[in-house]
């Protein structure tokens, strides 16, 4: 089946609703009982399927679950409670003392934290740098190498494939999605071995929902992922959160190319607008990853960044006049988060990214399903005020 079809109707054999409702009830249980104790040895012993707790299983996490599977075309999926909650559990589960990890040395700011400040607090080295400049010397003798591409708020796009062929097979690859969702690109298809997703930002769609996914190609790490770390951390997706992530899910292809189709629409504005000096924009042939994006992705997502030229009018530093524009935008949110239907914009430097090495003065742009003229007027008005 295609993308469309299994986003709606998932394991379409399967019954996510006993009662064959058209949308499946939210299972809003703590727990679930058995017939007789041999029923319930049974399914501690992994004989059957049958649900206990939903810090481990439960119907609308099963669905979601199920999915993304699909979507990705790995082998299994666990659901968290945040895309945080995944990232850290999942390397929790690959990495011990003594292990070494190396990172895109531009990654979401509290991934960046937890990567270069708390897993070294637990004996495992950490190393990032450019995963764009590939050399079999520099990434050789790791467990696990991880990255986002597109990455944010840099927009940079590693070649997966060509990092697999550099490594070999025996280190993990971990890419986050969640930029281009697996609408837009399926890492387990070109060499990655975990796929994480912040299920809160395209997958949900409305910014009404907190979750994050793993999916993995090797169905034999599930039991370890989800039995042995996730339940243990407590790092469990509420059901109604998974029942807002399926319901997100039916639209999910719609809406990424909404989204693209106004990024594309923004970001060749941006590159012609003489306020401009850079658009990292994964779609625009000026990109330093265009043609790595144009294999490895169906469309470029709906993420831009972009820098204002330098002196303009002799007004103030850089990071001031994009200070200026960010506060002048009226139909853009400034906030943090993404692929909501609503536009929104942030400074990185600022917000999400603290204390990194980007820019101060880099606007980051998150793309929503508003009309392209009027975001295009919006951010024609700001920049008039600069």
């Amino acid at each position: 089946m295609k993308t469309k079809t299994l986003s709606i109707h998932g394991l379409h054999n399967k019954k996510y609703s006993g009662n064959k409702e058209l949308t499946p009830p939210i299972n809003q249980t703590a727990t679930f009982y058995f017939n007789s104790i041999n029923d319930a040895e049974q399914t501690f012993n992994c004989e059957n399927d049958q649900y206990v707790y939903s810090r481990g299983r439960n119907p609308n996490l099963e669905e979601l679950e199920d999915k993304i599977t699909l979507l990705e075309e790995g082998a299994f999926a666990v659901s968290f409670s945040s895309g945080m909650g995944a990232i850290a559990t999942l390397l929790m589960s690959l990495l011990k003392s003594g292990d070494s990890l190396l990172s895109h040395n531009v990654v979401y700011g509290s991934s960046h934290n937890f990567i270069a400040n708390i897993l070294p607090e637990y004996g495992i080295k950490t190393e990032m740098m450019d995963l764009r400049k590939l050399d079999p010397e520099m990434v050789n003798g790791y467990k696990v190498i991880y990255l986002e591409t597109p990455a944010n708020p840099t927009l940079d796009i590693i070649d997966i494939r060509k990092l697999r062929e550099l490594i070999g097979e025996d280190t993990y690859i971990i890419v986050d999605n969640t930029f281009a969702t697996p609408i837009l690109q399926q890492p387990l298809l070109i060499g990655a071995d975990f796929v994480i997703h912040s299920a809160t930002k395209y997958i949900g769609g409305h910014g009404d929902a907190i979750g994050g996914l793993v999916v993995g190609k090797d169905k034999d790490f599930e039991n370890t992922l989800r039995f042995g770390y996730m339940c243990e951390f407590g790092t469990a997706m509420a059901p109604f959160n998974a029942w807002l992530f399926n319901r997100g899910l039916k639209t999910l292809e719609y809406r990424m190319k909404g989204h693209c189709q106004n990024a594309m629409a923004i970001a060749n504005y941006l590159e012609g607008h003489n306020k401009i000096s850079k658009v990292y924009y994964p779609g625009l042939p000026s990109f330093d990853g265009y043609m790595v994006a144009k294999e490895q992705m169906k469309k470029f997502g709906g993420m831009i960044s972009f820098e204002l030229i330098d002196g303009i009018r002799g007004m103030g530093s850089d990071e001031e006049r994009a200070v200026v524009f960010v506060d002048n935008l009226k139909l853009f949110k400034i906030a943090v988060s993404l692929g909501d239907t609503e536009s929104l914009v942030e400074i990185p430097a600022k917000m999400t990214h603290r204390g990194l090495d980007i820019k101060p003065s880099l606007i980051r742009l998150a793309i929503g399903l508003e009309d392209a003229e009027d975001l295009i007027d919006d951010i024609e008005q700001a920049l008039e005020t600069i």
